[in-house]
């Protein structure tokens, strides 16, 4: 009788705890969303992060991940430009961040020794293998003497010019050209992508993949750098034991990144493959082929592909979508700076010498001397939109860095040069204004300012190698472009940085052309 009884009653006991269950998961649902509301509005105000117990920091950067380098801004300017973030619990993830030009001074040059790439960044950045942006300490000295030597070869330095020019003429006015008749719009920034991806090659690899031309053609290899850069930078915001998980389980922008990364790979040895065939001793001067000559020595080292590869991918990246991230951003700050433009425009005029047509024709780098105003205004878009927005360094041993603040082994120190340029403690009130003259001195000539303020190009002994080979390639192509076009953003085209590890636009630079 009473297992009857009890199998009547069991229907309504579980009826009975499933609607326990669903009251108690309602309330606990209302309440996530009160607090979670809460949360949001706190964290998204301009105020310091909150640390939070067992989640320390991290639900104030996850929230404003999508515009991590307006974030780190705004923190630095709160902090008065150092600032120490609180990771979760045992995640190992604080890091201290800075922006006061005395600590990057003291890390990227006084106390430089103290301050190497370490085991950290090697890992996040493991993409670029041991190359030199990667290595430290004899691997790094090595590689960089060597790389040096090769970028100052009169016959590479010449090439410089006339293979950007070269494509400048065979691709990217072409295009411009062909847009303008049309009357369609067009995203810059593309093109942009496209055309430093060639010239790129072309200096480093010795081949053309003509990515640059009417068509438009596909080329999975040039996507998949810029994939890259966006999910590196996103595992410095995810704990590494997520994004080592994803890795391992070959999912999301991890597993991605994997298939990016196996397609560089594939390109740079078939490159390699193609030089070791085509190779001419006298003949090619591209940066591989100046590396083959150097190995071809009889004392020259044993040294394997793999590092040829590495060498070679991290020149490729050095110059890649750097030069077309600041090409962009100039580009717009021109657009929203009429006046400027115009100075530019008239300096270009004034002293360059035109063809029978009007129209600017390269000959040699050294007339680009003279256009200071349009150096200026290339200053002044590294120095709003530093190419690289964050550089991330470890310590050997515990230090105390200018400002007064202790850091130890197991803190990240993290560089935000993005926000160097947007503080008035470092560039007086008017640093968000657009202003080249900020870079002409009082007799006319190029104003230079100290590196460790002046960012954009690095510091101390890993200072960029190719900072003259990048004013030269950006001059040529702004110059081109300006004699010949006039360049107008499309209305309400959104603008704002990529959550990538170079400081690319988010939604492209959609743009229309007319000729000038």
């Amino acid at each position: 009788m009473s297992k009857k009884i009890s199998k009547i009653f069991e229907p309504m006991h579980n009826h009975r705890y499933n609607e326990i269950l669903m009251y108690t998961g309602t309330l606990f649902a209302i309440f996530f969303l009160i607090f979670f509301r809460y949360f949001l509005a706190k964290e998204r105000k301009k105020s310091l992060p909150t640390n939070y117990p067992v989640l320390g920091m991290m639900p104030g950067l996850l929230l404003n991940a999508s515009r991590i380098y307006d974030y780190a801004t705004e923190v630095m300017e709160l902090s008065e430009g150092t600032f120490l973030f609180k990771g979760p619990w045992f995640s190992n993830m604080d890091m201290l961040v800075t922006s006061d030009p005395a600590n990057v001074q003291y890390i990227l040059s006084k106390n430089f020794h103290n301050f190497p790439k370490g085991p950290e960044f090697k890992k996040i950045f493991d993409v670029l293998g041991d190359g030199i942006f990667i290595a430290d300490a004899e691997s790094w000295e090595n590689q960089r003497k060597l790389i040096m030597s090769l970028l100052k070869n009169l016959d590479f330095q010449k090439s410089v010019g006339e293979s950007t020019w070269s494509k400048v003429k065979s691709g990217l006015i072409p295009i411009l050209e062909s847009v303008s008749a049309m009357g369609t719009e067009l995203d810059l920034q593309e093109m942009f992508q496209r055309l430093t991806f060639d010239c790129s090659c072309v200096l480093v690899l010795g081949h053309d993949p003509n990515s640059l031309c009417l068509e438009f053609p596909h080329l999975p290899e040039e996507k998949a750098f810029t994939f890259a850069e966006e999910a590196v930078l996103r595992r410095h915001i995810l704990p590494e034991s997520l994004w080592k998980l994803q890795k391992w389980l070959k999912i999301g922008k991890e597993g991605k990144l994997s298939e990016c990364k196996e397609i560089i790979d594939q390109y740079l040895s078939n490159c390699i493959s193609l030089k070791k065939k085509s190779f001419k001793e006298e003949e090619d001067f591209d940066l591989l082929s100046s590396y083959m000559r150097l190995l071809a020595h009889e004392n020259a080292p044993e040294i394997s592909e793999e590092v040829w590869r590495d060498t070679m991918l991290n020149l490729l990246f050095a110059g890649k979508d750097t030069i077309s991230a600041t090409l962009t951003w100039f580009f717009w700050l021109l657009a929203t700076n009429p006046e400027e433009e115009k100075k530019i425009r008239q300096e270009i005029l004034e002293n360059l010498r035109m063809s029978e047509v009007g129209k600017w024709e390269f000959s040699n780098m050294n007339e680009l001397n003279g256009l200071i105003r349009l150096h200026g205004g290339l200053c002044e878009s590294l120095r709003l939109f530093p190419p690289i927005g964050l550089q991330h360094k470890a310590p050997l041993n515990p230090d105390i860095l200018p400002s007064g603040h202790p850091i130890s082994p197991n803190v990240k120190t993290v560089l935000s040069f993005y926000s160097m340029g947007r503080l008035e403690s470092i560039w007086g009130q008017n640093c968000l204004e657009f202003k080249p003259e900020r870079w002409i001195s009082e007799t006319g000539g190029i104003k230079t300012e100290p590196s460790f303020k002046f960012i954009a190009f690095n510091a101390g002994p890993r200072s960029c190698l190719g900072k003259e080979m990048s004013f030269v390639q950006m001059k040529i192509v702004a110059t081109a472009v300006m004699n010949r076009f006039h360049i107008q953003v499309v209305e309400d085209h959104p603008v704002s940085p990529r959550t990538s590890v170079v400081l690319q636009m988010k939604h492209g630079l959609k743009v229309k052309v007319s000729k000038k």
